[in-house]
């Protein structure tokens, strides 16, 4: 199981606000080339966001599906990546001051990643985590920024 944590200098409302927007998914995930809306209104359960990972001439694509909403404290999803298998992804959003704390935990579930599972590959998705969460942050702050910047006189 890979726990990663990440302090994002804006309101949680705001990390919120970009989890909660499925076209903004492959802005923060790390490895996800393209993304789209799939079935349902994310972020409700049961509705999905398809995307597409390239690795060199290899083109994946895969489903990511919402198992648990609990706006705007918790999302919790399965990624099915096909013949890789599925991972479950929690992503928890603190209140920590005036700014917010997100948790992930990611671990795999079935298939080939489930089979495989072992100490080296979660020093890989720490590693990945790390700068998804990164990505998370920039998206958050630069639109917290933005939205400050349009809001005074």
């Amino acid at each position: 199981m890979a726990v990663r944590h990440q302090l994002i200098r804006s309101a949680p409302e705001a990390v919120w606000e970009v989890l909660a927007d499925g076209s903004r998914y492959s802005d923060w995930v790390v490895g996800t080339a393209d993304s789209q809306p799939g079935k349902g209104h994310w972020p409700e359960v049961g509705a999905t966001i398809d995307y597409t990972v390239r690795l060199g001439p290899w083109t994946l694509t895969g489903e990511t599906i919402v198992r648990r909403c609990e706006p705007p404290r918790e999302l919790e999803l399965e990624v099915d990546s096909g013949p890789l298998g599925t991972a479950r992804i929690a992503i928890e959003v603190r209140p920590w001051g005036d700014h917010a704390l997100v948790i992930l935990d990611e671990h795999p579930l079935r298939g080939v990643g489930g089979a495989l599972h072992n100490v080296a590959l979660d020093a890989v998705l720490q590693l990945r985590h790390r700068a998804m969460l990164g990505r998370l942050a920039k998206v958050v702050e630069r639109g917290s920024r933005h939205a400050a910047a349009g809001a005074q006189p």
